[in-house]
């Protein structure tokens, strides 16, 4: 057969030839490749700006040394952690690389051509990628709309409306990427209660560390009323470990058995095991993380006064910024300044730059580079 005769994309399956790639932030050391600047700073991937804590350093260099060594599958020792310090079983839990791939795993689990899963109009963009590559159908739900306290956020009610008979899968996001809004405990509550029990609900809280601790401790407590419910946590944000792609999802056994037969071998490697337990024993890193966002936070709401810029209300550890028309050439510009934000108009946001919350020093340079380029 020569070259020309065969065509991957013919007999490829439709709905994989049909995605469009996950396209992440630019790295820091191909922009400045590109632009020839030094010390630009990157605030696009919504990344800890501390990093790993001494604890965790200390946990990879003597994880190091056995490298030889496959993993251990099953990741008992960070299960048990979890399991101590989140109040849920060992057989509740999922293991994934990144919480992205538990995401993953749940759509090949539950959906199929001719099923269904509905999320909002502006939540994660996985959530279509993976429903897309089974085949099942998207239901988009339109985002709160302008003048709502959660404008651009999941509007609970009319999902629950646009839950089908062969819907399988709703995705909540809470926080919301790339809104930075959120879903208070009470509603989100009430749309589990009235949620049908052939749809399993996936509450995706990957920046949930950032908020109240008594809201996050509310959706564990739900698991045990909820066997359609499904809890999904990442070490990539506040822990610091987004190298090392290490996330976990939290559900009845009944589900969590079904992820895990079809989990890949060694999903997560024996360095982001080693590195997320030692993460998850060092509670004074996760404080200063947390207070370290609330400053940014407060910095880059104090710089951004005065400037023609809406600032969506977050509780993550990002800011979308509202600029009131396409911002291309804003991005651009502030690239050629030495800093990396993410445009979000593949989210339908044209007008929105999505800014992580970085150290005092990188937030001061973005709102430096931003007020320059807005006045030129």
């Amino acid at each position: 057969m020569s070259s020309t005769e065969f065509n991957a994309a013919a007999i490829a399956a439709s709905s994989v030839c049909d995605l469009t790639p996950y396209v992440p932030g630019k790295p820091l050391d191909e922009l400045e490749r590109e632009y020839g600047i030094s010390n630009a700073v990157k605030l696009a991937s919504n990344e800890n700006p501390l990093g790993p804590s001494a604890a965790v350093i200390a946990a990879v260099e003597r994880e190091a040394q056995q490298l030889n060594r496959y993993p251990d599958g099953n990741g008992y020792y960070l299960k048990q952690a979890l399991s101590q310090k989140l109040g849920v079983a060992p057989e509740q839990l999922t293991l994934g690389n990144g919480s992205n791939d538990v995401l993953v795993l749940l759509a090949e689990a539950f959906l199929t051509p001719g099923t269904s899963a509905v999320f909002s109009q502006y939540a994660f963009v996985v959530y279509p990628l993976a429903v897309k590559a089974t085949g099942a159908e998207s239901i988009v739900v339109p985002a709160n709309p302008a003048g709502h306290p959660q404008a651009l956020g999941h509007d609970l009610d009319a999902m629950l409306a646009a839950v089908r008979d062969d819907t399988r899968l709703v995705f909540i996001a809470n926080p919301n990427n790339p809104t930075g809004t959120w879903v208070e405990p009470d509603a989100l509550y009430a749309f589990l209660e009235a949620l049908p029990s052939h749809v399993v609900a996936v509450l995706d809280e990957a920046y949930c560390e950032y908020g109240e601790d008594a809201d996050v401790r509310r959706s564990l407590e739900w698991l045990q009323e909820f066997p359609n419910l499904v809890v999904t946590r990442t070490f990539s944000k506040i822990y610091g470990l987004a190298a090392l792609r290490v996330g976990y999802g939290m559900s009845s056994p009944e589900v969590a058995d079904l992820l895990n037969r079809i989990r890949q071998p060694f999903n997560v490697n024996s360095v982001a095991l080693a590195a997320a337990q030692a993460a998850l024993d060092d509670e004074g890193w996760l404080n200063l993380a947390r207070e370290l966002n609330s400053a940014g936070m407060a910095q880059l709401e104090a710089g951004l006064q005065g400037l023609p810029v809406t600032i969506v209300p977050s509780k993550g550890n990002f800011l979308l910024l509202d600029f009131g028309r396409d911002v291309a050439d804003l991005n651009e510009a502030l690239m050629r300044e030495g800093v990396i934000v993410r445009p979000v108009a593949n989210y339908g946001l044209p007008n929105h730059l999505r800014v992580s919350i970085g150290t005092q020093e990188e937030n001061g340079q973005l709102l430096k580079a931003l007020g320059k380029v807005l006045n030129s």
